[in-house]
């Protein structure tokens, strides 16, 4: 089992922290890419039309008779052959979500939390005892805590105002909750920066909720002796 500092916002080491295998084991590559593929599609408007022969302008008339012109036959000036007519097969409004199991989102987010830990990443604080909401002085507690770039925070408590107001002018950081974490938050910002409250309660559903085979894969692999005796019994029959 894993373990990792605790820091306060002056960046000094004030406890300790174990982290459970299930949920900061293996790093699933195509589960982070499915979750952050739903997440983005989800997001997507979905507003793009175009008009049928139905929808642009223009007289419904036949614009010559059928037979004896020597031309091709036409009924409208609307029709999608002719210049300004109306677009064949085009978009229209429609949602791009689609239903994505909650396993694999539960899964992709050990992986993401799982990623972040093994590129070191990843911060856990005693709390965000914000004194004074200065976005300056926010600033240096994260330089403090040496999370430079773009960093995602979750706390556990909404009503955390001084954390907000100091937190929300900065450029690249962004404020979720502990129960609004997504994997796409965590691979979209370099630092992720958690409270301990957050990150227990975090772990605990996850923990409860990791199948019995992740478990296993959790697990540091075993010898496997059997294999070994069945080769030599069929030795000693040969």
């Amino acid at each position: 089992m894993a373990t990792i500092n605790v820091l306060d916002l002056s960046g000094k080491k004030v406890g300790s922290l174990e982290l459970a295998d299930e949920v900061f084991g293996a790093v699933n590559e195509d589960l982070l890419w499915e979750a952050v593929k739903h997440y983005r599609a989800s997001l997507r408007a979905g507003t793009h039309a175009t008009k049928n022969r139905k929808l642009v302008s223009g007289s419904g008339k036949k614009l010559w008779k059928q037979k004896g012109t020597g031309r091709a036959r036409v009924g409208s000036i609307r029709s999608p052959l002719w210049r300004h007519g109306g677009t064949v097969h085009g978009p229209q409004p429609r949602s791009y979500d689609y239903q994505f199991p909650r396993k694999k989102l539960l899964g992709a987010l050990r992986s993401a939390l799982a990623s972040k830990l093994a590129d070191g990443k990843l911060t856990v604080v005693e709390s965000f005892d914000v004194k004074e909401p200065k976005t300056k002085a926010f600033r240096g507690a994260l330089d403090a805590l040496k999370a430079e770039g773009t960093a995602l925070l979750v706390e556990t408590n909404s009503e955390n105002k001084n954390l907000t107001l100091a937190s929300r002018n900065l450029e690249g950081v962004e404020l979720v909750s502990g129960n609004q974490v997504h994997p796409y938050h965590l691979l979209r910002y370099e630092y992720a920066v958690f409270s301990r409250p957050a990150i227990e309660k975090l772990q605990d559903s996850l923990k409860a909720t990791a199948s019995s085979r992740h478990r296993e894969h959790a697990k540091p692999a075993a010898s496997k002796p059997r294999r070994r005796a069945r080769r030599e019994k069929v030795g000693e029959v040969a």
